[in-house]
């Protein structure tokens, strides 16, 4: 699974189209209605950590485990500035260890689709319904097969600002599921030249289905599915969709 680089340090920049406040007001909301309202959540691919904070203004006590460590870093950065109490880890979300079980799960911006192989996700979703308390709530989201195919494609973006520019490549292989994302990015120097890096990430697109087939096998319940961060079913020309699921094979404290 690859981890962003220098692209970490202009992230938030370039995705300041999503909004994150709506986001994590849906994520307390589902959270609330399936009973948690405090407690330990975990949020994995937690990249800058834009959600963990907004979660632990919420009043949770959050953990953010990512793969990048230049991510984190920003993270990081963020927490000194908030003084929030949040954990971070620096593990891959196929291999992430906690101390103890969570309450809920949640992960967003298609963190997930860098998942690329069947059997990998389905390892992650069985540590995710491993620490998960029993009854616990797994909230994420994941890109469609219909963005990936139809709204990205073989297209390429580009964007210039004050702080960097970037040229982002994408291109699906509909036989694979697999979309590649070539990124050059240009930062500037104190010495007024452009630096320029480059980054390829791989996605892949899963149907609907074949998620909830593997959440099952790791041992969760899908609850619901909704287009994303809405209470509407799925339309065919949804791009990402939010999954809710639930741990529900482990003994309760005293009984079943």
């Amino acid at each position: 699974m690859e981890a962003y680089g220098a692209f970490a340090s202009v992230y938030d920049i370039f995705q300041d189209n999503i909004d994150y406040g709506e986001w994590t007001d849906y994520l307390e909301e589902r959270l609330r209605e399936y009973g948690i309202e405090d407690g330990l959540v975990l949020e994995l691919g937690c990249g800058t950590g834009i959600v963990t904070e907004l979660l632990a203004e919420k009043g949770y006590d959050m953990i953010g485990v990512d793969n990048s460590e230049e991510m984190l870093a920003e993270a990081m950065e963020k927490k000194t500035e908030s003084g929030h109490d949040i954990l971070y880890l620096l593990q891959d979300m196929q291999e992430f260890e906690l101390y103890g079980t969570v309450r809920a799960v949640v992960s967003v911006c298609d963190s997930l689709n860098y998942i690329t192989e069947e059997q990998e996700l389905l390892q992650v979703f069985t540590l995710v319904n491993n620490y998960l308390d029993p009854g616990g709530i797994f909230i994420f989201d994941m890109n469609t097969i219909y963005k990936y195919q139809e709204m990205l494609g073989d297209t390429t973006i580009a964007e210039n600002r004050e702080e960097g520019s970037f040229i982002w490549e994408n291109s699906y292989d509909p036989e694979t599921g697999i979309n590649v994302y070539e990124l050059a990015l240009f930062l500037p120097r104190e010495d007024g030249l452009y630096e320029k890096c480059e980054e390829v990430h791989c996605q892949r697109a899963y149907p609907a289905e074949k998620i909830k087939e593997l959440l099952t096998k790791a041992g969760l319940e899908l609850l619901e599915l909704y287009d994303a961060y809405t209470l509407e079913p799925p339309a065919s020309d949804s791009g990402r969709l939010t999954f809710i699921a639930r741990e529900h094979g482990k003994k309760q404290d005293g009984g079943e």
